[in-house]
Parts: C-alpha cells; structure tokens; sequence
C-alpha cells in the first residue's frame, strides 16, 4: 500500500497537509519507528524535498480512525463538512443523528461510517422529528446496523432499557440526576412528576437512603418500560403510577399524602404543574423545577415560581439555580430548586 515516509517531528505538520488535501487514507493506521512516521495515503503528489518520499508498505486496518468529520474528509466536500453535526448523541448501543437536509442523499453512508469506527454502536438512527404531542417523543429513521429502537443504557450504577422512539429519554440529565441524588436525605419520600422510563425513580432508589419514590408517568409506553427497569435494577421502594399529574395529584392530596422532595424533569410545561407540587408539599418540601430559558431569562423561572406560590399562599426561598444542558444557542435547560417555608 502506498505510503508517505515523513520526518517524526514533522508529523503533525504532514499530517494535517494530507487531510486537507484530502489524500489520508484514513482506513488504515498509520505506522512509525524512532525518525520517521509513515501515512497511508490515496495517491502520490509532487514532492520537491530528499527526506521525503514514498514507500510501498502494509498497514493494519483502523477500528477507530478519529471523529466522524475526519474519517468523511475523503468522501464529503468542504461544503458539505461545513453543516455536518458531527455530535451525537450515544444511548446504550444507539447512535442519533442529526441529518440536515443538504446531506441527506449521504445519510446511509454517514451512518456506516459512524458504525464502523465505533465498535460499541450497533445501531445509527435519525432524528425525523421534534420532539412533540403530550408524550415529547421523537420520529426516528433507521439507516446503518441492527433495525431496532431499543437500548439497554447504564448510568449512575444502573441499568435502563429504554425505546428512543417510545419513551422521551435523555443522557444529557445523568449528571443532574446524580447531583439530585446526592442531595437526598434519609427517609425521604420523594415524588417524580413526568418520570417516563423511571431514571429519576430508579437513579434515587439505587444510589439515596430515600423511603420512597413515587413516579407519575402519562405515557404508557413509558410507565411499561419504567416497570422493567425496577425490576432490572430491584428497586424495593419504588412505586409508579399512569396517569395525568393533573389527575392523580388531587387523589394523592384527598389521601393527606405529602413529600420531602418533588422533581419536575418536564423543561417546556413544568409550571403548569407548580400548582400540582405546591399542593402535594409541606414545610421543608424541596421542589426542583426545570425550564428552558436564555440566559439573560433565567429570572423568568423565579417569576413563575412567584406567582405560583402566591396564588397558593405558600413561602418560599431560593436554594440554587443550575444550568444542565444546553438546549439550543443560548437557550439553557436549567434547574431552580425552591423549599417552602410556610
């Protein structure tokens, strides 16, 4: 296989020249001894310096050659590599795209290539569609690997079987959640509001001293796939429902049942719900409520709580607001966690 012999102090150099030539073949790796370095490349080109030459060699076949954009250099144009979202997301052995319209003619190819270079992907689906209805679930199209939505995904000691297409699911709140657990104290009973494939319910149940943690969950498909992961994960003091928060929290209230802790996870609608949480809370209850705003907004959040907490006649005070992902340019998922005093 042909092959450009290289000074080893100039490999970096050399090598971003063939990339950017477009001439790296970057199936292969690349091998080198103590003065120079070797690169599998596609084709010769003039070369006007002695210590620089071409040398017919074998190389062993790259498992992981690089990010996604570097092993598509040779196959996409520069404009086409321009809108390219290399990022992705990764849950269990499922890999999301992002396809813009441009490439879509390339999808099947970008897909295999993903595949190829990540050894734990077995599946490379595309997001077909916002997030939307009541349920926040996502159109996915199949294109590389085994045909499947499904995913067995771990995170914070647990395992979760989840439907990407299903289930509104998201790995970019493991950390959160694993901040809200280490917040937990013994004891405590804790209510889950929009809990979908139970994360929130099983994180807590494995990783805090909590006595009970109960999940509503309006879709079906969710609350199923939340029944599996307690029993996955043997969860003794978990407890789900299926239903409408707006439904069950009054049966709840008929009942006196009150928590020490309430988690709203549902970012675009949660204040809907403040009057939800505030009637199930007591003095000490800790309520974290999330929402997507820009930056410059955050104080918006406070506002809602405001009001929320006004028209309820509850006190309240502040304890933190925590940024936990970015939602779009600017725009932030964040979380305001609140007690009430009174």
């Amino acid at each position: 296989m042909l092959s450009l012999k290289v000074p080893l102090k100039e490999a970096e150099k050399w090598k971003k020249y063939l990339v950017e030539t477009k001439n790296f073949n970057n199936k292969y790796r690349f091998k080198k001894d103590d003065s120079f370095i070797y690169f599998p490349i596609l084709r010769r080109f003039e070369v006007l310096r002695g210590d620089i030459s071409f040398v017919d060699m074998s190389f062993e076949e790259s498992k992981n050659s690089g990010d996604l954009k570097t092993n598509l250099i040779n196959f996409l144009s520069k404009e086409e590599l321009s809108i390219l979202k290399a990022s992705h997301d990764i849950i269990g052995t499922i890999a999301i795209l992002e396809i813009p319209k441009e490439l879509e003619h390339k999808e099947k190819f970008i897909a295999e290539t993903l595949l190829r270079i990540n050894k734990n992907i077995k599946t490379v689906l595309k997001k077909a569609d916002a997030h939307e209805g009541v349920f926040r679930t996502q159109k996915m199209k199949y294109l590389a690997g085994i045909n499947t939505t499904e995913t067995l995904y771990k995170e914070n000691n647990v395992s979760l079987l989840v439907d990407v297409e299903k289930v509104y699911f998201s790995i970019r709140l493991s950390n959160e959640r694993k901040r809200i657990a280490g917040l937990v104290k013994p004891g405590e009973d804790i209510l889950v509001m929009f809990s979908g494939a139970a994360p929130y319910p099983v994180v807590l149940s494995k990783n805090t001293p909590a006595k009970h943690i109960l999940g509503i969950e309006i879709n079906p498909d969710g609350h199923k796939y939340g029944l599996e992961n307690i029993k996955i994960n043997k969860c003794k003091n978990v407890e789900l429902i299926c239903g409408d928060v707006h439904v069950i929290v009054p049966e709840l209230n008929n009942k006196n049942i009150r928590y020490d802790r309430i988690i709203m996870p549902l970012p675009k609608t949660a204040d809907e719900f403040l009057d939800d949480a505030l009637m199930l809370s007591k003095k000490s209850t800790v309520i974290h409520f999330y929402d997507f705003l820009e930056e410059s907004n955050f104080d918006e959040a406070k506002i809602k709580i405001s009001e929320a907490c006004k028209r309820n006649n509850r006190d309240y005070r502040i304890i933190n607001i925590v940024k936990c992902g970015q939602h779009a340019p600017r725009v932030f998922r964040i979380c305001v966690d609140f007690e009430i005093i009174n």
